[in-house]
This record gives structure tokens, sequence and C-alpha cells, in this order.
């Protein structure tokens, strides 16, 4: 047995990935947050003048182009790290990086409502500093996992830590909402950057660089872990073939599948409270709710869609280039249908329905370029 016993919490690559899941936990949560806050911060409420008049006014009078600038502020930092992040961690180590990435965003986060009243500008930077720093932390856990997971082991770990964006999705949009309805918008930032920043600490004390610097590794996992490891570093390097690859139609079809659905993905994840709140009348409480119901879907969903990818494989049914060309184009086409279905059927019930089962299958084209 590698591992004394069946007990999780002595699986150390376990723990390092649980506490991973909730590094991405924090992440989505960090990232989405202002997507509620905005629309709490943007409303329109009554207002009773001394003379007794109400009026309606709102306590910050940003348009629809500037409120789309404050949310996409966010991914023109986002894009700059992605590559750096991975050679940071290879110098630096993963843990290091990756845990400085989401406190650094959750201190900045603790700061936004004093950025927001100070001046929209300064908010605006502020949301693509917080861009760069968590742009590294989606390369840099390759890092972690370098030293950590066994390749039998590898995507099982993975998955554990990354399935930790969508649960902080859904979680943290009702609970935006909640708190903005509850506390004032305000909470929001500090809630979530509070619960940032104690997952930092954990995480710092509780995971160590390799497994051979943790003191509560057991001999035995020590041991199955660094000799599946020095397998696959035994072997002799491969050189890159850089040409080759940037010449590659297959490699141009995946970037161009991963950008479209990326596209969608995030477009809807910024913009799709404000949507719930000013096209189909949510209430704010029931916005972060029904904001959520998509990425459960998908949550769900990507756990079928990765299994389905892989049975069809090795019962010998589909091909691997034809399991990608099948769920790849059937989860589009499915997006495109519901997507426009969403356009046209504008009730609550029908645009929501046509939203959950437009990102839902989505997960399906996960499956096709992974």
């Amino acid at each position: 047995s590698d591992d004394p016993g069946w007990k999780f919490w002595k699986k150390r690559r376990y723990v390092v990935a649980t506490l991973a899941f909730f590094g991405f936990f924090n992440v989505y949560a960090l990232r989405v947050n202002l997507s509620i806050a905005i629309v709490a911060m943007t409303e329109y409420k009554n207002v009773t003048l001394i003379n007794g008049t109400i009026i309606q006014e709102r306590e910050f009078d940003w348009d629809s182009e500037l409120q789309g600038y404050i949310l996409s502020s966010f991914f023109y930092g986002y894009i700059t790290t992605q590559l750096f992040g991975g050679y940071l961690a290879a110098r630096i180590g993963g843990k290091r990086i990756f845990g400085a990435g989401i406190a650094v965003t959750a201190g900045l986060t603790l700061i936004t409502p004093w950025l927001a009243k100070t001046n929209v500008y300064l908010l605006l930077a502020v949301r693509i500093i917080e861009g760069i720093f968590e742009g590294v932390t989606y390369p840099c856990v390759h890092a972690v996992w370098s030293k950590w997971a066994p390749p039998l082991e590898r995507s099982r770990l993975a998955t554990i830590a990354f399935s930790g964006s969508y649960v902080g999705t859904v979680v943290s949009m009702p609970l935006s909402s909640y708190l903005a309805s509850a506390f004032g918008w305000p909470s929001i930032f500090y809630c979530f950057g509070t619960i940032g920043l104690i997952w930092y600490l954990i995480w710092m004390v509780g995971v160590a660089d390799t497994p051979e610097q943790d003191a509560r590794i057991s001999p035995e996992e020590l041991k199955y872990i660094t000799e599946s490891l020095n397998n696959i570093d035994n072997k002799k390097r491969i050189k890159l073939p850089w040409r080759t690859v940037l010449t590659s139609l297959p490699i141009w079809a995946i970037i161009a599948s991963h950008f479209s659905e990326n596209w969608g993905f995030y477009t809807l994840l910024t913009q799709l409270p404000k949507f719930m709140k000013h096209v189909l009348n949510f209430d704010l409480k029931d916005t972060g709710f029904m904001s959520a119901l998509p990425y459960l879907a998908m949550a769900i969903m990507m756990q079928f869609s990765g299994q389905f990818a892989d049975w069809f494989q090795v019962k010998g049914i589909l091909t691997t280039t034809q399991v990608r060309k099948v769920f790849n184009c059937s989860g589009f086409v499915a997006q495109t249908a519901f997507m426009m279905g969403a356009a046209y059927w504008l009730s609550p019930v029908g645009t929501t329905f046509c939203l959950t089962m437009a990102v839902g299958l989505g997960a399906f084209a996960w499956a096709g370029f992974r």
C-alpha cells in the first residue's frame, strides 16, 4: 500500500488537492463578486427629500459603458500573466506563487469599497492588478502537481482542485446577493477578501513545496510519489519542437475552440447578474441565485462529459480524434441553439432555462479540447 490506511487526511497529496480546491474556490469568488456588487452599487433607490418629495437615486451613477469597462478590466490584467505564471512557478515554486496570487487579490478586494468611493479609475486600475495576480494561479498550480501528483493520479488530483472554480462561482453569487441585501454591498468585498487571506495562511502552513519537505507525510506515501515521479524524470527529456507546434492545424483548432468557449463563458460570468436584474427584473436577492444556476449545471455536466468521452474511447466506439470533434461540435451547437433561444424566449423562466442549458452543455466542449 502506498498510504497508511484509508484515512483521507493521512494522504498528503489529497490534502494538497483539497486545499488547492479551496484556493480555486477563492480565485472565482474574488473574480465574480464585483458582478453582483455592481448591481447593488448602481441600483436605483427611493430617496425622500426634506420637502417630502420622493426621488430615485443610485450610489454610483455609472452608465452601462463604464460598468462594462469595470467588469472587463480584470481580464486585461489576467491575459498578461498566463505564460509568465508557469515560468515564475518553475523558478520560485508553485506553492508560493499560487498562494501569493490569491493573497494579493484578496488584500486588494478588502480595499475595493474605499477605492470605488474615492475614484472609479482607481477601481479600474486595481481590478487590472487583481487580474495580473490571478493570472498566475492556473499555470503555476501545474508546478505543484509536477512535484506532488503520481502520473496515474494526475488527472484525478487536478480535477479535484479545478472543480473548486465552479463551486466558488455557485456559492459566491447567491452569498454575494444575500450580503448586499442584508449588510450592504461593501460587505461582499470584506467577506471574500477575509476568506481569501485565511485560506492563504492555511495553504502556506499546510502545504510543503515537495513531498520530501513535508514533515507529516508517511514514509510509504513519500516512497510511492518519489518512485513514480522518478520513473518519469529518468526518461530522456524531449526538446519541444516549437515550429511544429506553432504550424500545427490541430493545435490552432484547439486554440480557436478554447477561445470561443471562454468568450461565452466569461461574458456570461461577468454580465449575467446585470442581465438578470435589469432585463428579467429579478430582485437583488434572487439575482445571485439565478445567475449561479448555469454554473451549477456546468459543474455537474463536467463530470458526465469527461466520463462519456473516456467511455467512448475505452469501448472503441470512437477514436480520440472523433471524440474531440463530436464532443466539441455538439457542445457548441447546443450552446448556440440555447443562447438564441434565450434571446427570443424573454421570460424569467424561459431565459433562465435556456442560459442554464447553454452553459451546462458547454461542459461537453471542454471534454472535446482538454
